[in-house]
């Protein structure tokens, strides 16, 4: 056997070490769901069944745990419980609230929230977003960085507020051209979450270049709007939602969007590699999961 050959055995021990990986992966998954479906419990008005089914809590919890794999259950509850958020937030802005007015008063409740006041007892976004919070705030990096949060918390409410706006055109209005429609993939809520996520860690590396990380999750933010309506455009259209789709006139000018926002990624998160390198790997996964999971479902569940 040549150097450059390799044995059945070892074949075999590569595969068993491949698969043993994933399923500690998994089990971090399996465990990150079972916390979110004690979460959607304990708010059922927030979370109806439908489209909060048993699979987007482990939808959520295994693109966590994929994009993280070297944290542990305790490290990624708050980044878990941040995306189930970021769910509820969307879901009442798309589909329960009723006018631009009603928006601004539940934007107005969650950010002041954010800064410090308590909810209203019957303030159910209010009351998960004050468990998160108060979590964060638990970390030493929090009343440092508490703006920054704060900050792009307030852009996810801006920006689910703009494509509502849009959403009111119809078939009669004007809608936004693709780039005008990228410039608002805040509604995704991917920063909003990065940053939860990096506060609570709070590794000395990680906030010493939180504006580079910040600047490089735009930009695979970005990414992710477009590869999630490439893979949810059948689901959109039967929803009503706006879909990148919509706005081009055909499928390959969004791909080539796609390969050149992630060529734009591969520029930043290179330099980050020799400073932050976990949370450039972080950032790096998000696209790769997220490229795999959306060829073939979606984290909604039906209506």
């Amino acid at each position: 056997m040549t150097a450059g050959q390799r044995s059945g055995s070892d074949l075999v021990e590569e595969q068993l070490l491949a698969a043993a990986e994933q399923g500690r992966i998994c089990a971090l998954a399996a465990k990150g769901q079972r916390d979110l479906q004690r979460c959607a419990s304990a708010y059922p008005d927030l979370f109806p069944p439908r489209p909060f089914d048993p699979a987007l809590f482990g939808n959520v919890a295994m693109a966590i745990a994929f994009g993280a794999p070297w944290c542990d259950e305790a490290q990624l509850r708050i980044t878990n419980r941040a995306v189930l958020w970021g769910f509820a937030v969307d879901w009442q802005v798309d589909y329960v609230a009723k006018s631009a007015e009603e928006i601004e008063r539940l934007a107005a409740r969650c950010l002041a929230v954010a800064d410090g006041d308590a909810p209203e007892p019957d303030d159910h976004l209010g009351r998960f977003l004050a468990e998160l919070r108060d979590e964060l705030a638990t970390a030493p990096a929090f009343a440092t960085h508490r703006s920054l949060w704060r900050n792009e918390l307030a852009k996810v409410l801006d920006a689910m507020a703009r494509e509502w706006d849009w959403k009111q055109a119809g078939d009669g209005g004007t809608l936004p051209d693709l780039e005008t429609y990228l410039d608002n993939a805040d509604n995704l809520a991917c920063t909003v979450v990065n940053v939860v996520h990096w506060i609570h860690a709070g590794d000395p590396a990680t906030l010493d270049h939180l504006d580079e990380l910040i600047e490089a999750s735009g930009v695979v933010q970005r990414i992710l709007r477009l590869v999630n309506d490439l893979g949810t455009y059948e689901r959109d259209l039967r929803w009503g939602d706006l879909n990148a789709l919509l706005l081009v006139p055909d499928r390959d000018e969004v791909t080539r969007r796609i390969a050149g926002l992630v060529a734009q990624a591969r520029e930043l998160l290179a330099p980050l590699r020799a400073t932050s390198p976990v949370q450039a790997d972080y950032l790096a996964r998000q696209i790769g999961f997220s490229s795999g999971f959306y060829r073939s479902t979606d984290f909604w569940g039906a209506l």
